[in-house]
């Protein structure tokens, strides 16, 4: 494919682009083993057939079919565009409307190689999240994006284009849901046949609504909670020759190496699959690799005595390391590790998302296909060797937190020692990071702002640094809560030493923690410079789903909500509805993500800066509900930062108001009053 013009003229059919399958020298999905009956699988080559016309049905029925068989997904590998997949400069999309340029922008972004876990499956992060479920969604969905007017709003059901719509200027040019199926059938089992009859699809956060940026996305995120891990479990500001252990190199997990050196630590990350990790380090984010698990402990040794920074990556598995670290533990006395985590992709077990360490990498593959039962057991098994290699470590001076990635829920499943006795469903032996760490974030209104530049012009990524880095320090000088500055100085030190640590991987983006005066106030700034000339080309503005009020997830989000609602999702579905009919360009609703299937219900938004006052009064709007919603929610939950903070945010916008819950006065008196 030779242009961006061909690129979107629609599905090419005439003549039919070669078949050349899958590509070698790029990572693959995990086969899957959907199970399909004879029946269901006629109906997921139909449903993939509804897509081209008949006169090239009889050619392409037999290649599906092969693909279902080989892959337990139709993927249409066909139609995999042979033009380099990127974020080009949105100047050269054939569009009528900037907005539907820089979505398209945004989606390539989730495609490029360079970004991409499974490029050709069109997986961006986390094992399984989809941006489309097949190529020909792709095709016709930039087809549609080069159509649209400002009076048209695309529909997007789990990946399928549904077609442009009549609208106004004012409403979302997109609106995407993904996985939203009736409750009583979301179950994994129930998953993973209907996606392989491409009817719907689990779009993770910011794979399904386009808003990926690379793993800087949450190198941020990790870089926050080990400094505040260390504030918190270690009492210490500086954590040089202190050792952070965890595992997973991928999409999301990568950004652990670079956090550790930012952070300056000593950083060993455990992955089994070789491409992951070498991935990393030719990006420069892993500093050292080694697959012998000697050398590793002497090298964390050596850095500990010399209390080097240093990012190291362990090519094995990471149950193998902690048991290792348990041995140097009893036999010499020695605690090498002082903090751990797990950034395997544990909502997705048995699919790829985490191998048993009783088998190699390849072996394991080719098990969870054969035998996906078998694979199941070997899985459960090593969660529980994982599990209790850890309480040992945590008998000493070590501690250890659940980073959101269903961890600790599927240990529990698999008859893991982590209950905590007389705690609720959504509290474990270990914490989750958001109960101990990042919740009181989310409670002051901060979270994972982000911004693309649609030019993707390095300097304009700097133009928008250096404003983001005068809005907070402005902001400091005007006077904030003690709680508020620490967020922000940790911020501005974040934004200065960005460059210098390399984190842009695809597009000309940015991610920065802020509440919402923060992200109100950078907003209005990028704006104002665009009107300037001073940013040659529109930014988007985005957040992670994973913040103060897109996501409700009772084991990660919600996990520090303790008035019963945490199983409850009214937060989530409202913000999206309220993003929509405040300003975004396009807004997103998921099942799924993080924690799983079935697990979550997520939201996240596109909001595109352009220069004009329509703009700045749309980010206005939309970024106030986006924040103030979630922190008044906290608040009603019983939350004292959430409710001082809400009631702050009332004094400044005569506009909100919100009811504020009172104190409850005593335990002794819901006794009573309880008693028969």
């Amino acid at each position: 494919m030779s242009s961006l013009q061909a690129l979107c003229s629609g599905l090419p059919l005439r003549p039919l682009p070669e078949n050349r399958g899958r590509w070698a020298g790029v990572p693959h999905a995990p086969v899957r083993t959907p199970s399909l009956s004879p029946a269901e699988e006629q109906l997921a080559l139909r449903n993939a057939l509804r897509y081209f016309p008949p006169d090239v049905q009889e050619l392409l029925a037999p290649e599906f079919a092969q693909e279902l068989r080989l892959y337990g997904h139709i993927y249409m590998y066909r139609f995999c565009p042979t033009m380099k997949m990127r974020a080009y400069p949105i100047e050269q999309y054939p569009c009528r409307t900037r907005a539907a340029a820089a979505i398209m922008h945004m989606i390539m972004n989730n495609l490029d190689p360079a970004v991409a876990q499974f490029p050709q499956e069109l997986v961006t992060y986390g094992g399984n999240g989809q941006v489309f479920s097949n190529w020909a969604q792709f095709w016709l969905t930039m087809s549609y994006l080069s159509q649209m007017t400002e009076e048209q709003t695309l529909v997007m059901y789990s990946g399928h284009p549904l077609g442009l719509f009549p609208s106004t200027p004012w409403a979302p040019r997109l609106v995407i849901t993904n996985g939203m199926v009736i409750p009583n059938y979301s179950s994994r089992t129930e998953y993973e046949k209907l996606f392989a009859m491409g009817v719907t699809m689990y779009g993770q956060m910011t794979a399904g609504s386009y808003c990926y940026i690379g793993p800087q996305g949450i190198v941020h995120g990790t870089v926050l909670t080990v400094l505040n891990a260390g504030r918190r479990y270690l009492g210490v500001k500086d954590l040089t020759g202190k050792v952070f252990v965890t595992s997973g190199l991928g999409g999301m997990s990568g950004a652990q190496a670079k956090a550790a050196v930012i952070v300056g630590c000593i950083g060993v990350i455990a992955e089994v699959d070789r491409a992951a990790l070498m991935k990393r380090h030719e990006q420069g984010w892993l500093m050292e690799v080694t697959s012998s698990s000697d050398h590793c402990i002497e090298r964390l040794r050596e850095a500990r005595k010399r209390k080097e920074v240093l990012s190291l990556g362990y090519h094995g598995n990471v149950v193998d390391l902690w048991e290792r670290l348990v041995h140097e533990l009893d036999t010499t006395g020695e605690l090498l590790v002082d903090l751990g985590s797990d950034q395997t992709s544990c909502h997705n077990p048995f699919n790829g998302g985490y191998y048993p360490v009783q088998l190699g990498f390849a072996e394991a593959q080719s098990l969870m296909a054969s035998d996906p039962a078998a694979f199941k057991g070997l899985v459960q098994e090593s969660l529980r060797r994982q599990v209790s290699a850890i309480n040992r470590l945590a008998k000493e001076n070590f501690f250890f937190w659940d980073y959101g990635n269903a961890f600790l829920l599927e240990a529990q499943r698999a008859g893991a020692d982590v209950e905590k006795k007389g705690a609720s469903k959504t509290e474990f032996r270990y914490p989750s990071y958001v109960q101990h760490i990042m919740g009181d974030i989310f409670s002051l209104g901060f979270g994972p702002f982000r911004w693309v530049c649609t030019s993707g012009d390095p300097q304009d990524l700097a133009v928008t640094d250096e404003l983001a880095t005068c809005v907070l320090e402005k902001a400091i000088a005007g006077g904030v809560n003690p709680a508020v500055k620490l967020q922000y100085m940790d911020n501005i030190r974040w934004i200065r030493e960005a460059s210098k640590h390399r984190l842009v991987v695809g597009s000309q983006a940015r991610i920065l923690y802020s509440d919402q005066k923060g992200r109100v106030a950078i907003a209005v700034a990028f704006n104002q410079a665009i009107a300037r000339g001073e940013i040659k080309a529109p930014v988007v503005l985005s957040r992670d789903h994973h913040d103060v009020s897109g996501t409700d997830s009772p084991f990660r989000e919600t996990s520090n909500i303790y008035d019963g609602s945490a199983f409850c999702a009214d937060m989530a579905v409202q913000n999206f509805v309220g993003d929509a009919f405040r300003g975004a360009t396009w807004v997103a609703l998921h099942n799924g993500g993080g924690v799983g299937w079935g697990e979550v219900i997520n939201g996240g938004f596109g909001l595109v800066l352009d220069g004009t006052q329509e703009a700045e009064q749309k980010a206005r709007m939309m970024l106030s509900w986006d924040v103030s919603n979630g922190v008044a929610r906290r608040c009603w939950s019983g939350n004292r930062k959430a409710y001082e903070i809400i009631c702050q945010t009332m004094q400044d916008n005569k506009g909100l108001v919100v009811t504020l819950p009172h104190a409850v006065a005593a335990e002794r008196m819901l006794q009573q009053a309880l008693q028969p």
